[in-house]
């Protein structure tokens, strides 16, 4: 019997970000809502990766791109259990878990057609009543979203 190895190996970054633990299914909104389809440079992503803790997982590599405010915050709401490692010359210089926060800005658009940020020049503002199923209650209708 062949007993050849079958594995595949996805390349190592030099410098860059790491986004694990991202639920398989959510994949494609990580993408979305970072506008990755926009970025120039290095992206490798994977998904259906088997997890211990999560059954399936999808994994995010972006070259060169490393995360600050909005966009941790972006990926909180849609895969609030990533973690984000940081690469430095091949190495994971820093693990940081997302946290989603108590107060959401200009992220999000409310449901509500009448409220006035749908209608105005006003930044949407939103409080996070439920961290782990992510419902948002707007600061100015007090409109639910989830």
């Amino acid at each position: 019997m062949d007993t050849q190895n079958t594995e595949l190996k996805v390349s190592a970054i030099k410098e860059g970000t790491v986004i694990d633990h991202i639920p398989a299914e959510k994949l494609f909104n990580v993408i979305n809502i970072l506008r990755l389809d926009k970025i120039d440079t290095l992206i490798t992503f994977g998904t259906n990766f088997e997890s211990k803790s999560q059954g399936k997982k999808a994994i995010i590599k972006i070259a060169n791109k490393f995360f600050e405010g909005d966009e941790i915050n972006k990926i909180a709401l849609v895969s609030p259990d990533a973690n984000l490692n940081i690469i430095k010359n091949y190495k994971v210089v820093e693990k940081k878990k997302v946290i989603v926060p108590d107060i959401i800005e200009g992220i999000v658009k409310c449901v509500n057609p009448k409220c006035i940020t749908n209608n105005e020049t006003v930044r949407t503002r939103f409080s996070v009543i439920d961290k782990k199923s992510i419902k948002l209650k707007c600061h100015y209708c007090e409109k639910i979203t989830t």
